[in-house]
Protein backbone atom coordinates (compact mmCIF):
# COMPACT_ATOMS: atom_id res chain seq x y z
CA UNK A 1 0.00 0.00 0.00
CA UNK A 2 2.88 2.68 0.82
CA UNK A 3 5.75 2.75 -1.60
CA UNK A 4 9.33 3.21 -1.39
CA UNK A 5 9.39 6.70 -1.71
CA UNK A 6 7.04 7.32 0.67
CA UNK A 7 8.49 5.05 3.33
CA UNK A 8 10.84 7.17 6.23
CA UNK A 9 12.92 5.53 8.77
CA UNK A 10 11.75 8.17 11.10
CA UNK A 11 8.55 7.69 13.00
CA UNK A 12 5.65 9.57 11.74
CA UNK A 13 2.86 10.17 14.01
CA UNK A 14 -0.94 11.29 13.66
CA UNK A 15 -4.10 12.14 15.38
CA UNK A 16 -7.57 11.45 14.93
CA UNK A 17 -10.09 14.00 15.64
CA UNK A 18 -13.68 12.81 16.00
CA UNK A 19 -16.76 15.47 15.40
CA UNK A 20 -20.12 15.22 16.11
CA UNK A 21 -22.80 15.32 18.83
CA UNK A 22 -24.11 12.52 18.15
CA UNK A 23 -20.79 10.64 19.42
CA UNK A 24 -20.62 12.41 22.42
CA UNK A 25 -24.43 11.49 23.54
CA UNK A 26 -24.11 7.94 23.02
CA UNK A 27 -26.72 7.75 20.26
CA UNK A 28 -24.15 6.95 17.93
CA UNK A 29 -21.53 4.22 18.74
CA UNK A 30 -17.97 5.27 17.14
CA UNK A 31 -16.18 2.74 14.94
CA UNK A 32 -13.73 4.21 13.24
CA UNK A 33 -11.25 5.26 15.77
CA UNK A 34 -10.17 1.36 16.33
CA UNK A 35 -10.68 0.55 13.00
CA UNK A 36 -7.86 3.40 11.89
CA UNK A 37 -5.96 3.02 14.49
CA UNK A 38 -5.02 -0.48 13.10
CA UNK A 39 -5.25 0.76 9.64
CA UNK A 40 -2.25 3.07 10.50
CA UNK A 41 -0.09 0.90 12.68
CA UNK A 42 0.21 -1.78 9.91
CA UNK A 43 1.26 1.02 7.09
CA UNK A 44 3.88 2.14 9.37
CA UNK A 45 2.62 5.22 10.98
CA UNK A 46 2.05 5.97 14.82
CA UNK A 47 -1.55 7.45 15.86
CA UNK A 48 -0.50 9.26 19.39
CA UNK A 49 -4.18 10.95 20.25
CA UNK A 50 -7.43 10.94 19.84
CA UNK A 51 -9.98 13.68 20.18
CA UNK A 52 -13.87 14.17 20.02
CA UNK A 53 -15.84 17.27 19.85
CA UNK A 54 -19.12 18.56 19.24
CA UNK A 55 -20.73 20.50 16.38
CA UNK A 56 -19.38 23.72 17.53
CA UNK A 57 -17.30 25.68 14.72
CA UNK A 58 -14.85 27.53 17.45
CA UNK A 59 -14.06 23.72 19.23
CA UNK A 60 -13.05 21.98 16.44
CA UNK A 61 -11.20 25.00 15.20
CA UNK A 62 -9.31 24.78 18.21
CA UNK A 63 -8.69 20.81 18.58
CA UNK A 64 -7.74 20.77 14.65
CA UNK A 65 -5.46 23.39 15.20
CA UNK A 66 -3.88 21.91 18.09
CA UNK A 67 -3.32 18.30 16.15
CA UNK A 68 -1.93 19.36 13.05
CA UNK A 69 0.58 21.47 14.55
CA UNK A 70 1.96 18.84 16.82
CA UNK A 71 1.76 15.65 14.70
CA UNK A 72 2.41 14.49 11.51
CA UNK A 73 -1.03 13.93 9.29
CA UNK A 74 -4.72 14.42 11.46
CA UNK A 75 -8.09 12.42 10.69
CA UNK A 76 -10.98 13.96 10.79
CA UNK A 77 -14.62 11.75 10.93
CA UNK A 78 -18.03 13.24 10.42
CA UNK A 79 -19.44 16.40 9.31
CA UNK A 80 -19.76 16.87 6.16
CA UNK A 81 -23.13 15.42 5.36
CA UNK A 82 -26.30 17.82 3.89
CA UNK A 83 -27.44 18.91 6.81
CA UNK A 84 -26.86 22.07 8.65
CA UNK A 85 -24.81 20.59 11.49
CA UNK A 86 -22.59 19.43 9.13
CA UNK A 87 -19.67 22.14 9.82
CA UNK A 88 -17.08 20.21 9.45
CA UNK A 89 -15.84 21.73 6.34
CA UNK A 90 -16.40 25.58 7.65
CA UNK A 91 -14.59 25.25 10.66
CA UNK A 92 -11.45 23.96 8.44
CA UNK A 93 -11.93 26.34 6.32
CA UNK A 94 -11.29 29.05 9.60
CA UNK A 95 -8.95 26.44 11.06
CA UNK A 96 -6.63 27.51 7.41
CA UNK A 97 -8.21 30.75 6.96
CA UNK A 98 -8.74 29.72 3.70
CA UNK A 99 -12.03 30.66 1.91
CA UNK A 100 -14.89 28.16 1.36
CA UNK A 101 -17.37 27.70 -1.72
CA UNK A 102 -18.77 25.73 -4.08
CA UNK A 103 -15.94 23.21 -5.82
CA UNK A 104 -16.35 22.47 -9.37
CA UNK A 105 -15.03 19.18 -9.14
CA UNK A 106 -17.55 18.20 -6.01
CA UNK A 107 -20.12 19.28 -7.85
CA UNK A 108 -19.44 17.30 -11.00
CA UNK A 109 -18.87 14.59 -8.52
CA UNK A 110 -22.10 14.75 -6.89
CA UNK A 111 -23.82 15.01 -10.46
CA UNK A 112 -22.82 11.71 -11.03
CA UNK A 113 -25.13 10.26 -8.63
CA UNK A 114 -28.20 12.85 -8.37
CA UNK A 115 -29.98 14.17 -11.41
CA UNK A 116 -30.25 18.36 -11.22
CA UNK A 117 -33.90 17.98 -9.36
CA UNK A 118 -32.38 16.14 -6.29
CA UNK A 119 -29.13 18.02 -6.52
CA UNK A 120 -30.97 20.63 -3.74
CA UNK A 121 -29.29 23.03 -1.29
CA UNK A 122 -28.76 20.60 1.00
CA UNK A 123 -26.57 18.18 -1.19
CA UNK A 124 -24.97 21.08 -2.51
CA UNK A 125 -23.24 21.68 0.80
CA UNK A 126 -21.27 18.89 0.42
CA UNK A 127 -19.64 20.29 -2.78
CA UNK A 128 -18.51 23.11 -0.30
CA UNK A 129 -14.60 22.57 -0.16
CA UNK A 130 -12.04 24.80 1.90
CA UNK A 131 -9.78 26.93 -1.13
CA UNK A 132 -6.86 25.15 -2.19
CA UNK A 133 -7.77 21.56 -0.85
CA UNK A 134 -7.55 18.02 -2.55
CA UNK A 135 -10.82 15.94 -3.36
CA UNK A 136 -10.61 12.67 -2.00
CA UNK A 137 -12.93 10.32 -3.89
CA UNK A 138 -16.02 8.69 -2.03
CA UNK A 139 -16.83 5.59 -4.24
CA UNK A 140 -20.02 4.63 -2.30
CA UNK A 141 -22.02 8.15 -2.32
CA UNK A 142 -19.62 10.14 -4.71
CA UNK A 143 -19.56 13.06 -1.53
CA UNK A 144 -15.71 13.60 -1.76
CA UNK A 145 -13.61 13.92 1.64
CA UNK A 146 -10.67 16.68 1.00
CA UNK A 147 -6.92 16.89 2.34
CA UNK A 148 -5.66 20.38 2.81
CA UNK A 149 -2.30 20.40 4.38
CA UNK A 150 -1.45 17.80 6.64
CA UNK A 151 -5.44 17.17 7.65
CA UNK A 152 -7.56 14.34 6.29
CA UNK A 153 -11.38 15.33 6.57
CA UNK A 154 -13.85 12.46 5.49
CA UNK A 155 -16.84 10.96 6.29
CA UNK A 156 -18.50 9.59 9.89
CA UNK A 157 -20.15 6.57 8.14
CA UNK A 158 -17.93 3.69 8.67
CA UNK A 159 -18.11 2.42 5.23
CA UNK A 160 -17.55 6.07 3.34
CA UNK A 161 -14.68 6.45 5.97
CA UNK A 162 -12.96 3.34 4.93
CA UNK A 163 -13.67 3.70 1.25
CA UNK A 164 -11.36 6.83 1.63
CA UNK A 165 -8.64 5.51 4.29
CA UNK A 166 -7.89 3.44 1.22
CA UNK A 167 -8.06 6.06 -1.45
CA UNK A 168 -5.62 7.89 0.80
CA UNK A 169 -3.50 5.54 2.41
CA UNK A 170 -1.06 5.59 -1.12
CA UNK A 171 -0.08 9.36 -0.70
CA UNK A 172 1.16 9.00 2.89
CA UNK A 173 4.52 9.05 4.28
CA UNK A 174 5.40 6.38 6.46
CA UNK A 175 8.06 4.98 8.72
CA UNK A 176 9.00 1.64 10.34
CA UNK A 177 6.64 -0.69 11.10
CA UNK A 178 5.91 -1.11 14.85
CA UNK A 179 6.21 -4.89 15.50
CA UNK A 180 4.48 -6.62 18.97
CA UNK A 181 4.76 -10.21 20.16
CA UNK A 182 2.21 -11.41 22.96
CA UNK A 183 2.23 -14.29 25.42
CA UNK A 184 -0.46 -15.27 27.76
CA UNK A 185 0.98 -15.25 31.46
CA UNK A 186 -1.40 -17.12 33.26
CA UNK A 187 -0.52 -15.12 36.12
CA UNK A 188 -2.06 -12.21 37.88
CA UNK A 189 -1.56 -8.48 36.97
CA UNK A 190 -0.44 -8.26 40.44
CA UNK A 191 1.78 -11.23 40.68
CA UNK A 192 3.72 -9.67 37.77
CA UNK A 193 4.12 -5.61 38.06
CA UNK A 194 7.38 -5.80 40.22
CA UNK A 195 9.18 -8.30 37.34
CA UNK A 196 7.73 -7.15 34.37
CA UNK A 197 9.00 -3.22 35.81
CA UNK A 198 12.30 -4.35 35.95
CA UNK A 199 12.26 -5.53 32.82
CA UNK A 200 10.84 -2.53 31.42
CA UNK A 201 13.55 -0.51 32.82
CA UNK A 202 16.51 -3.29 31.45
CA UNK A 203 14.92 -2.54 28.11
CA UNK A 204 13.74 1.32 27.64
CA UNK A 205 13.68 1.07 24.03
CA UNK A 206 10.69 -1.48 24.13
CA UNK A 207 7.09 -0.73 25.13
CA UNK A 208 6.04 -3.06 27.41
CA UNK A 209 1.89 -3.43 28.66
CA UNK A 210 0.05 -6.18 30.56
CA UNK A 211 -3.64 -6.77 30.11
CA UNK A 212 -5.26 -8.14 32.45
CA UNK A 213 -8.65 -10.75 31.08
CA UNK A 214 -10.77 -13.64 33.03
CA UNK A 215 -9.97 -16.35 31.34
CA UNK A 216 -11.83 -19.94 31.75
CA UNK A 217 -8.91 -20.65 34.58
CA UNK A 218 -9.85 -17.17 36.67
CA UNK A 219 -7.90 -14.07 36.04
CA UNK A 220 -5.04 -13.69 33.66
CA UNK A 221 -2.65 -11.36 31.70
CA UNK A 222 -1.81 -10.92 28.56
CA UNK A 223 1.52 -9.06 28.11
CA UNK A 224 2.47 -7.28 24.72
CA UNK A 225 5.82 -6.14 24.02
CA UNK A 226 6.35 -3.40 20.66
CA UNK A 227 9.22 -2.69 19.27
CA UNK A 228 10.70 -0.89 15.46
CA UNK A 229 13.48 -3.11 15.95
CA UNK A 230 13.02 -7.20 15.69
CA UNK A 231 16.01 -7.86 18.08
CA UNK A 232 15.15 -5.78 20.58
CA UNK A 233 11.72 -7.29 20.54
CA UNK A 234 13.12 -10.37 20.59
CA UNK A 235 15.18 -9.71 23.73
CA UNK A 236 12.39 -8.28 25.50
CA UNK A 237 10.61 -11.05 25.27
CA UNK A 238 12.27 -13.71 25.94
CA UNK A 239 12.96 -11.33 29.71
CA UNK A 240 9.26 -11.85 30.04
CA UNK A 241 9.21 -15.32 29.13
CA UNK A 242 11.58 -16.85 31.34
CA UNK A 243 10.25 -14.02 34.30
CA UNK A 244 6.85 -15.97 34.31
CA UNK A 245 8.37 -19.22 33.82
CA UNK A 246 10.12 -18.24 37.20
CA UNK A 247 6.98 -16.62 38.57
CA UNK A 248 5.12 -19.64 38.02
CA UNK A 249 7.57 -21.84 39.62
CA UNK A 250 7.35 -20.04 42.32
CA UNK A 251 4.11 -20.32 42.87
CA UNK A 252 3.95 -23.84 42.50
Amino acid sequence: MTTEENRSPAIVTAAILVIGDEILSGRTKDKNIGYIAEYLTNIGIELREVRVVPDVTDEIVAALNALRARYGYVFTTGGIGPTHDDITADAVAAAFGVPIDYDPRAVAMLSERFSPEELNEARMRMARIPAGAELIANAISKAPGFNIGNVFVMAGVPAIMQAMLDVVAPTLRTGTKLLSDTVQAGLREGDIGGPLAVIAQAHPEVSIGSYPFWSETGPDTHIVVRSRDAGKLQAAMNAVKTMIESERQRRN
